[in-house]
């Protein structure tokens, strides 16, 4: 097919498929849903611009193994925002306060909002490109690599997600703050191993040695994810939202533990009884 057309459907993809979320949740009043397809659609794209041939030498183990990788971090994720979804009654509190924020002018907003997401998820799908089409032999040291380092991330967001879920299922937890397990080490376990699992991509687009210059735009993943969670569409609303329902038990969490990357907790909150 080469690599503009892929491209082209990739993006024209993207675009459609989050206008068709906008609707869903326009009309559902949930906007969860918008995640979930948000997450398929990176997934069913990556693979397609994984498999698809595009370059010449494009070594086929490669270009499946990426595609899977990509298919089971959308699939797993995907599912879970929808069994939260659907378990939840209430609406996912980013986009609540985005409708308080907007007032009238939500719907429309929110289409442009869910264009932003489809570009962003289009630069991830370029990440899953560049490694799927790098034509040195597989297996190499960074396709094992990037095959851990996936592994972990799953591994590691659904421990984090278990965990999350087990502590709020605990009537006695209501209006508290997690702090077990993975929670303890990162108040935001989930989204670190968002991150490393698009870091997989950039060890197999790469490789060692490096044979494939494209490779490097594959470094266009994590540099987003760490972008979005971080600074904009994770940690901050997130965090606002924490400080309003769980006021100085959240503060007291944020002096202790790590935002992002896990870590011990902080010695001189521990020092002060925090």
């Amino acid at each position: 097919m080469g690599i503009v057309p892929v491209i082209v459907v990739a993006a024209v993809g993207l675009a459609v498929t989050m206008a068709l979320a906008w609707l869903v949740a326009v009309r559902s009043g949930r906007s969860g849903w918008v995640d979930a397809i948000w997450s398929f659609a990176v997934g069913v794209f990556g693979a397609f611009a994984a498999l698809i041939p595009a370059v010449d030498g494009d070594n086929h183990q490669r270009q499946w193994l990426v595609a899977v990788l990509a298919l089971a971090w959308s699939l797993r994720l995907g599912l879970h925002i929808v069994v939260r979804t659907v378990r939840d009654g209430r609406d996912d509190p980013r986009y609540s306060q985005l409708k308080q924020e907007w007032g009238s002018n939500f719907p429309s907003r929110l289409f442009w909002f869910l264009q932003i997401q489809a570009a962003a998820a289009f630069l991830l799908v370029l990440s899953i490109m560049a490694a799927a089409h790098n034509p040195a032999p597989a297996f190499g040291l960074g396709d094992w690599v990037g095959i851990a380092l996936m592994l972990a991330a799953v591994g590691g967001e659904a421990l984090a997600d278990g965990q999350l879920k087990a502590f709020r299922a605990d009537p006695g937890n209501e209006r508290k703050v997690c702090d077990a397990g993975l929670w303890g080490l990162s108040r935001h376990p989930n989204y670190f191993f968002e991150w490393l699992g698009w870091v997989a991509y950039v060890a197999i687009a790469i490789g060692s040695p490096v044979v494939y210059p494209w490779g490097f735009a594959a470094l266009a993943g994590p540099v987003l994810m760490y972008w979005l969670l971080v600074h904009v569409s994770g940690i901050p609303p997130l965090e606002a939202h924490m400080l309003r329902s769980r006021g100085d038990r959240f503060r007291r969490y944020q002096a202790r533990v790590n935002a992002f990357w896990p870590g011990a907790p902080k010695a001189a909150a521990v020092n002060q009884g925090s």
